[in-house]
């Protein structure tokens, strides 16, 4: 696959999108929130404990 059809692929499929609305009903936008902060802290957590000095 090139990049010109893989491109073209990725434009027609985003001008889909944005006809239907673009939002999936089964989304909520608090838990899709609240579960990337979990996980952002949750790896930043695991950060510094493999980050320490002593």
């Amino acid at each position: 696959m090139s990049f010109h059809s893989t491109a073209a692929q990725l434009v027609t499929l985003a001008a889909e999108g944005e006809e239907h609305g673009g939002n999936h009903e089964s989304l909520n936008p608090y838990l899709t929130g609240g579960g990337a902060l979990f996980v952002l802290l949750l790896l930043l957590w695991i950060t510094t404990r493999f980050n320490r000095d002593r």
